[in-house]
């Protein structure tokens, strides 16, 4: 055992000259065979060596039990302990996540590499989870060598080395009594179907940690080569590789706010990707909504369509739900830009969000808001956001569009003006 702890540790790169290394040790077999196979390669590795116990307070008087043994243990070869301890209530992904969670954040939380004692058949048995709950190639990687500051330097080491380690140096552990019962997946895996695979091929544990290994060596691959910078092309997401596309999409939802991305979210914008709707869009968890801009992806605010609002004849108005501050002002001259123009208002001046049948008359002559915006590719997510002038005779203009030129002569002029605030 010791040959190949010692092997992996230094083919994964896990321990260098120095390291202040924290066995975490719960008592139990893997955990023992551990901190004793780092205590007695220390002086070979260079290393400080320290033991860390987490008491998740879950089995009464056994939970005490094991604590007790960690600190005979580590007292009688004279490794310093940190003992840490928490009351662990199940929470929404179940009782043996929550005590996972609690336990490793204390141990991420001390001055050093933490070593957890997970085996080749810990790594088989994640792979196959992993296959029955539905996975990729990520799922059959398995257990990572190094994830942070923790290490797990016995993912070549079996379960039947172990065992044989410890009657080699008569170490004593205990057993965790939730380690014999049916109720958690993992345990019916060990208990009933492990066994059966193991029996067709001794070396399964060995041989399945061992692709896992591999597996991660291609994900990283492929995921480097998913690297894509923003705005992301859908013209060139098309080319990709699928197996790069699908990489791309799953990152870019990471940053738009799904942290989690499930095999439907990616299919629903791969379909977004494929559509021959430059305005496409779909909705995510987290009230998130990805949309095409013709040629690019992008995350919506998912905003209400405002409230329409009435202007006055002159001054300065916030409108922090339309982004923007407008200013209403007598007219010195007649300007007509996308976000300034001089209009001949009657009645109340209003400001709104398009409507069926509008339309504005510019130099190229008549056309509807509608036809309007997709011929200057504005998504349409994006269309209720864009302010309408109107006044009671009809649209005066259009922010981003210009002015009515149908309301530009004759009469009292009045100059709006507006500045993006967001």
């Amino acid at each position: 055992m010791l040959n190949k702890l010692l092997a992996f540790t230094r083919q994964q790169n896990l321990i260098h000259p120095g390291d202040h290394i924290i066995c975490a040790v719960s008592g139990g077999a893997d955990s023992v065979a551990l901190l004793f196979a780092m205590y007695l390669l220390k002086e070979k590795l260079d290393i400080r060596l320290s033991a860390a116990h987490f008491n998740h307070n879950l089995r009464g008087e056994e939970s005490n039990r094991d604590e007790q043994f960690v600190r005979d243990f580590c007292d009688r070869y004279d490794i310093p302990l940190m003992v840490g301890s928490s009351t662990v209530t199940s929470g929404k992904k179940g009782l043996e996540a929550a005590a996972r969670d609690a336990r490793y954040s204390y141990l991420r939380s001390l001055p050093g590499k933490i070593a957890t004692a997970h085996t080749a058949d810990d790594n088989a048995e994640t792979v196959l989870l992993h296959l029955i709950r539905g996975t990729g190639l990520k799922g059959l990687g398995g257990i990572t060598p190094i994830s942070g500051n923790v290490i797990r330097p016995m993912l070549s080491v079996t379960r039947q080395d172990v065992e044989n380690f410890l009657q080699e140096w008569s170490l004593p552990h205990i057993e965790d009594s939730s380690n014999h019962t049916d109720a958690f997946l993992r345990n019916r895996l060990r208990h009933h179907v492990m066994p059966l695979l193991t029996a067709e091929n001794p070396q399964f544990s060995e041989n399945t940690s061992a692709m896992a290994l591999r597996l991660r060596l291609d994900e990283a691959c492929l995921n480097r080569a998913a690297e894509a910078p923003a705005p992301i092309s859908v013209s060139t997401l098309r080319g990709q590789h699928p197996a790069i596309r699908s990489r791309i999409l799953e990152n870019f939802l990471k940053q738009n706010g799904v942290r989690e991305p499930e095999a439907s979210h990616l299919s629903l914008l791969e379909s977004l990707v494929c559509s021959d709707n430059p305005s496409a869009a779909g909705h995510f968890p987290g009230n998130i909504t990805i949309a095409r801009r013709y040629d690019t992806l992008v995350r919506l605010d998912n905003r209400n369509t405002p409230e329409e609002v009435i202007l006055p004849p002159a001054g300065t108005v916030e409108l922090p739900q339309w982004g923007i501050r407008v200013t209403c002002a007598p007219a010195q001259t007649i300007l007509n830009t996308p976000d300034t123009f001089t209009i001949l208002p009657q009645g109340t001046i209003t400001l709104r969000s398009r409507q069926s049948g509008d339309a504005i008359r510019l130099s190229g002559g008549t056309k509807s808001l509608k036809k309007l915006f997709i011929d200057r590719k504005i998504p349409a997510a994006r269309r209720q956001q864009i302010p309408v002038v109107c006044d009671d005779a009809g649209i005066l203009g259009v922010y981003t569009i210009g002015s009515n030129w149908d309301r530009t002569a004759g009469g009292p002029a009045v100059t709006i003006r507006f500045i993006n605030t967001e």
